[in-house]
């Protein structure tokens, strides 16, 4: 008979079925199904570290300068990143919950008439052309209007990323294969895009579970009713367990129990949205202490620092280091949530091991 479910298998298999064998570069974002983008380098940006784990031979900057001859886009789903081009048939045409008033989208409208004509735009070019100006942002500052018709234009599905110069998204116009908007059409999306959310981040306690699909607005804010719907379908659905109170869910065709979800000894410091910590309160469940994302958190107030990087080791998260781009290589500033490994010395090997990986991966090609 096999041994009952618990903490211990859904741990070990949230790790392994993240932590795949490394592969090709597409093969690894059609694996993973979705990578959050962060524009932070400490070391390098939050989309490198994640697929250096798991692309085989990847340096910090290849998704940049291979994206344009991939079959990949960078998009939202709950947050903004990259994904394999046929998902976005999930999300578009996408309706904001905010329309443009009418002066800015006329605006818009001359932004994409121009870009269709020109083909491929650089900000840049826009903001020359139309002399916009500034614009005030959500956060009080001061914006450029060209670069906000531009983000609006692709949030809309209207534009897409062409490249990047420099890290500047260069667009082009964009193309999607028609919808089908009948209210069975808008539901199998919506189920779909559950089931992508779900194989990115299982295993998922259930209240992460609704949080996520509360997330999916910013994807796909037209199909929000829909979502809601097919939440309680898979609810029903999907394979899941309570333990100690908390019910968790995972995809149905997987076993969390299975033998193929095993994990090396290998210590890894992995990205603030790698998916393995993304969602903070399984990390607690799993891992018994909470982890924060402090870049901006002011100084003084910080527990973990700047730019902390979860420290895995096996399938236990064990402290966390800040590597600055500079230093990477030598000694972190590292803290430890386990005491036992602040003073094992394979853990400190394991670590200087990961170092050297990480250094190898900031080098340039």
């Amino acid at each position: 008979m096999p041994a009952a479910l618990s903490l211990d298998h859904l741990r070990r298999y949230a790790v392994a079925r993240s932590l795949f064998t490394p592969t090709t570069l597409p093969a690894a974002i059609r694996r993973l199904g979705f990578v959050q983008a962060d524009p932070i380098r400490a070391p390098a940006r939050a989309q490198d570290l994640i697929l250096r784990h798991r692309v085989t031979d990847y340096r910090a900057g290849d998704l940049e300068a291979r994206y344009p001859r991939l079959q990949i886009d960078e998009d939202c789903l709950v947050n903004y990143g990259f994904l394999p081009r046929e998902h976005l048939a999930l999300m578009h045409p996408r309706e904001p919950r905010r329309p443009w008033d009418a002066q800015t989208q006329r605006k818009a409208d001359d932004v994409l008439a121009f870009v269709r004509e020109r083909r491929i735009v650089h900000p840049r070019e826009v903001e020359l052309h139309f002399a916009h100006g500034r614009r005030q942002n959500p956060w009080g500052g001061a914006g450029n209007l060209a670069t906000h018709l531009l983000d609006g234009l692709h949030y809309r599905g209207l534009l897409r990323v062409k490249r990047r110069d420099s890290g500047t998204r260069v667009y082009e116009v964009a193309a999607h294969p028609p919808a089908d908007e009948s209210p069975a059409g808008r539901a199998r999306r919506a189920a779909a895009l559950i089931d992508l959310v779900v194989r990115t981040y299982a295993p998922l306690p259930a209240a992460s579970l609704t949080y996520l699909v509360r997330l999916l607005g910013y994807g796909a804010p037209h199909l929000s009713a829909q979502t809601q719907a097919a939440l309680r379908l898979a609810r029903e659905q999907l394979a899941s367990a309570t333990l100690d109170g908390t019910t968790w869910y995972w995809p149905a065709d997987e076993n969390p129990r299975s033998r193929r979800w095993a994990v090396d000894d290998q210590l890894r410091l992995l990205a603030p949205f790698d998916p393995i910590v993304w969602d903070r309160r399984r990390f607690t469940l799993f891992w018994g202490w909470t982890y924060k994302f402090e870049a901006y958190v002011p100084p003084a107030q910080r527990q973990f620092g700047y730019y902390a990087l979860p420290m895995l080791w096996g399938d236990r998260v064990i402290g966390w280091a800040n590597v600055a781009g500079e230093s990477a290589g030598r000694a972190p500033a590292v803290g430890y949530a386990d005491a036992a490994a602040a003073q094992d010395r394979t853990a400190s090997t394991l670590l200087d091991e990961d170092l050297a990986r990480l250094s190898q991966f900031l080098l340039p090609r």
